[in-house]
């Protein structure tokens, strides 16, 4: 697996890369590309860090594995290529971003234009076999994450970490409540939203009121 990560992220983790978990996870991986239709592309697994330098991030949104339909995942959590309709947990997204901020709900999925504002859109494991939910997991990715969510933690301060749901929510504990600011609600699945857990969690506005107070720039959601 050549690794196509930008060159902002490698002093943190190039040791990272080196580790034992690391080259096996990146042979799983490449036997799994090589054998089975896997998402997202292997040239753009890492495109998280590629859209959102680590220098500029200042919001961090976990999510749980890639979407695994055909042409959906592309390398950013909860967002689609352009012209990719949305998927349920996005919808709601931009159906909560419009009662919160009365912003308009956009026409394209595709959140590369937050990631290019400092949001880190980050899955816990970021590959999957198609059609196979968690097929990735436990293979290795979420040692990986884990330490991203931590290296952050460490060396930025000010940062808005985005927990949605009981899976996110673990994330708490490798983080510095100290040093950054951590909002929680319910996933914005459907069976989540629908239980009344999601809409109304304010967690847009409430975001850019704490990147003003740290006297940054809020996002352009």
């Amino acid at each position: 697996m050549n690794i196509k990560i930008h060159k902002s992220w490698i002093p943190y983790l190039e040791t990272e890369f080196e580790k034992p978990y690391f080259k096996n996870l990146m042979g799983f991986i490449d036997e799994e590309y090589m054998n089975n239709l896997c998402f997202p592309p292997s040239e753009v697994i890492f495109n998280a860090f590629n859209y959102c330098h680590f220098d500029d991030v200042k919001v961090v949104i976990i999510g749980q594995d890639p979407y695994h339909g055909v042409g959906q995942a592309h390398g950013l959590c909860f967002s689609v290529a352009d012209d990719v309709s949305h998927p349920p947990s996005l919808t709601n997204i931009f159906k909560e971003i419009n009662n919160d901020l009365g912003l308009p709900y956009p026409k394209s999925g595709n959140l590369e234009r937050w990631a290019n504002q400092g949001v880190l859109l980050l899955n816990a494991t970021l590959t999957v076999r198609a059609h196979e939910a968690g097929s990735h997991q436990k293979k290795g990715w979420e040692i990986f994450t884990d330490s991203v969510i931590e290296i952050i933690s460490k060396h930025k301060i000010h940062v808005v970490f985005l927990l949605w749901g009981g899976f996110a929510k673990k994330k708490i504990k490798l983080i510095d409540t100290g040093k950054h600011s951590v909002l929680t609600s319910g996933h914005p699945s459907p069976l989540s939203a629908n239980r009344g857990y999601w809409f109304g969690n304010k967690c847009f506005s409430k975001t850019n009121f704490l990147l003003e107070q740290a006297f940054q720039k809020p996002v352009q959601w």
